[in-house]
Formats: structure tokens, C-alpha cells, sequence
């Protein structure tokens, strides 16, 4: 049995999960925070059921650095008896672009090829590359792969994925629809069809990753033909601090109303303080939101805006793809959130969907939650996409 191990790394983080394939089953998971920062965190659980438990406060310079200390921990904690055993990384990678409709084998030119590409995604794909870069130098026997969360997405016809403005500027600077999410959603795409009993390939899905980011996918077939977000994750429906869909006349409007100069700042504005958050003025989170509803409008008003956004992105995909089999809810929200579910759902009886209460009183628990005579099945699928990352590895070693 070989080691795999997935990494997510950002600009002070770095996410792990360690599987042993093709057994696919979990050794351990960690993290290394505030990476560069003084008082940097590592933690570890691993063992039987992940019962046991470390934890290391120290200083962590930079990726390098966390790479290195996470190699010697899993050998010191004996999670491996050597770091040889490790044969593939898998890297979550942002932004892949045109240049990247899968997950890649990396090499020198696909290092290049994703520093290129750090202009649509200037706060991942630079910190991505640092852990790609650690990885290679310390374990350079070990297959890297790069996944991209847009690589999913690159299947869209052109559309849905081309924006209506001149199309010099999709030739020149590639504006366009890109999307996210794309591991998770073609993971819960995979294993709703296998819930089903059905090939992914004669099924019609809506995904709904809802978490703090949200976004909302058509797929046809197994493939993404549409997606809420956009160019960026700002676009598609109301998120916890995103805006979504906004009038672009508006963003300069309130430029010069807010006396503001600096795109990044109205950026800034539109990804940090708006979404739920703004609309309640209370909090991003939609627990405190529904702890707060009977006394605050504000924050019932910012339920209702994120349901609305919702179901009128999954009424337009059914409309597009000329019906659906199915609605997958996953990620934060739509794996615990057993009330929202059902406000979604409730709205939904158009379509034949109906929620089945009892079932649907589960937190992350994969199963269907939808009434037994339900046209529109509805599922609850837990994403796992260190999964997604390790298989494609596997498949690449092959």
C-alpha cells in the first residue's frame, strides 16, 4: 500500500490530509497556521479513528518550513516509518484558466504555467506555489499533481462561460466565466450517481456547495455545463460576506458616493462586507443569524435573500438543462444546516421536490432526504475533496 497526501496551502496555512491507497482510507490531518507568523500552530490527529491528538506552538518561517516540520512530525509521531512512503502530493491549485481542463503531473513548465496564471487569483495561486515548491525540494521522489478548482468547469460551453462584453477582451485577457468549487462539486456529482444506482452519464444534477463561499452547479452528463460563480468567487448567489450578482453601474455608483478611488477597495467591500453580513449587520455566520431573526428584521431579511438567490439559481438550471434527477446539498451550510435545507427545498414544489423532515434531520450524514415519491430526488452528500485530490493522484501514478 502506497501514501498519498493532499495539501491546501494558503498565504499563512497549510492543510493536510495523509491516505493510504488505493485503500483511500485516512492515516491523519492537520494543519500548520499562521505560517510566517510569530506563535505559529501545528496540529495533528491521527491514529485509529484519529483518537490521537498533537499540538506544537512554535515559530514557522515560511512554507518551507511548515513543509519540513510537517515530514519530520509524521515520522517522529510514527504516523510513517519513513517519509519514503509518501509516493504522490496532491496540491489544491485555484486558478487553472484555459491552460489546465485537469488535474496536471507538475513539472517546471506547469510551475511557470500557474505563476502565470496568479493574476486570476492573486491571493492563492502564489501561496499555492510556495507549497508546491516546498513539496518538490523535500520530498522529490513523491509524484506531484496539481489540482485546479477550475479545471471542473472547463467543460461550460461558451455560452454560459463568455460574458457579453467585446470579445477582444476574452482573446487578449481571457475574461471569462471561470468558476470554483470544481473538486467538490464533481466529487458529490460522483457519488450522488452512485447513491442512485445510476451512471453519473444519464443523470442531470444540481450541486449546491453552500458553505461561506457558495456556489451552485449544472451538470449534464457528469459534466459542468454552468456555474454561479464567475471570473472570480465573488459572482453567483448571496455568500457570507460576498456579494454575488451585482449591477457593475452600481460598484461605480457607489464609488463616487463612498468617495473611493481604488477598485481594490470597492473589491475589498463587495468580498469582506457584504453578503449576509452586510445585509444583517449582525454577523457572516448564518447560525447567528438565525438566532437573531425574531428580533432583528435585518438578519430574517438576509435568510431570505440567500434562499431567493438560491432557488432561482437552481430553477434556471433545471430550465436549462430540461429538467433535473437531482439536487445535491454539501459543505458547511448544506451538510448541517437542517432548517435551511428545508426553506430551499419548501420552495421548490413546482419541480416535484419535496423534503422528507425525518430524513432530512441528519448533520453531514450522506444520504437521501428527499420523500420516497419526490420527482426531484434531493441528497446530502459530505464533500471530501482531499478524496477527489489523492484519487487523481493515483490515477496519474498509473
Amino acid at each position: 500500500m502506497s501514501k498519498i497526501i493532499a495539501i491546501n496551502a494558503g498565504s499563512s496555512s497549510l492543510k493536510w490530509k495523509l491516505f493510504e491507497m488505493p485503500a483511500e482510507s485516512v492515516i491523519a490531518e492537520g494543519m500548520v497556521d499562521r505560517v510566517g507568523l510569530k506563535d505559529s500552530v501545528f496540529t495533528a490527529k491521527y491514529g485509529q479513528d484519529e483518537q490521537k491528538r498533537f499540538k506544537d506552538v512554535l515559530d514557522i518561517d515560511d512554507q518551507t518550513a511548515a513543509v519540513d516540520m510537517l515530514l519530520k512530525k509524521l515520522t517522529e509521531l510514527k504516523i510513517v516509518d519513513d517519509i519514503a512512503e509518501i509516493v504522490g502530493v496532491g496540491h489544491r491549485v485555484v486558478a487553472g484558466g484555459e491552460t489546465f481542463k485537469q488535474s496536471t503531473v507538475i513539472d517546471d513548465q506547469v510551475i511557470q504555467q500557474i505563476d502565470d496564471l496568479a493574476e486570476y487569483a492573486p491571493l492563492h495561486n502564489p501561496a499555492e506555489l510556495k507549497g508546491i515548491k516546498a513539496f518538490r525540494k523535500l520530498l522529490p521522489n513523491a509524484l506531484s499533481v496539481a489540482v485546479f478548482d477550475t479545471s471542473f468547469h472547463q467543460t461550460m460551453p461558451a455560452v454560459n462561460y463568455l460574458y457579453s462584453i467585446p470579445y477582444e477582451y476574452y482573446q487578449k485577457y481571457g475574461a471569462r466565466k471561470y468558476g470554483a468549487h470544481g473538486t467538490s462539486h464533481r466529487y458529490v456529482a460522483t457519488r450522488a450517481a452512485e447513491m442512485l444506482g445510476k451512471s453519473l452519464k444519464d443523470l442531470k444534477l444540481i450541486t449546491l456547495h453552500l458553505g461561506a463561499g457558495a456556489s451552485i452547479t449544472a451538470i449534464d452528463g457528469g459534466r459542468s455545463i454552468d456555474t454561479s460563480m464567475g471570473f472570480t468567487p465573488l459572482a453567483g448567489v448571496t455568500m457570507a460576506t460576498r456579494s454575488g450578482d451585482i449591477d457593475a453601474s452600481l460598484v461605480a455608483f457607489l464609488m463616487q458616493k463612498l468617495n473611493i478611488s481604488d477598485p481594490e477597495k470597492m473589491i475589498d467591500i463587495l468580498n469582506h462586507k457584504s453578503g449576509i453580513l452586510g445585509i444583517s449587520g449582525v454577523s457572516p455566520d448564518m447560525r447567528e443569524l438565525e438566532k437573531t431573526r425574531d428580533t432583528n428584521p435585518r438578519s430574517q431579511l438576509g435568510i431570505d435573500i440567500f434562499v431567493n438567490r438560491i432557488q432561482k439559481y437552481i430553477g434556471s438550471y433545471i430550465a436549462e438543462m430540461g429538467g433535473a434527477d437531482a439536487l445535491i446539498f454539501t459543505a458547511g451550510i448544506g451538510e448541517n444546516d437542517v432548517i435551511m435545507r428545508k426553506r430551499i427545498i419548501d420552495g421548490l414544489s413546482y419541480f416535484g421536490a419535496y423534503m422528507d423532515d425525518q430524513r432530512n434531520d441528519v448533520h453531514g450524514k450522506e444520504q437521501i432526504i428527499s420523500t420516497p415519491d419526490s420527482k426531484l430526488k434531493v441528497l446530502l452528500v459530505p464533500t471530501d475533496e482531499e478524496l477527489m485530490i489523492v484519487r487523481d493522484v493515483e490515477r496519474l501514478r498509473k
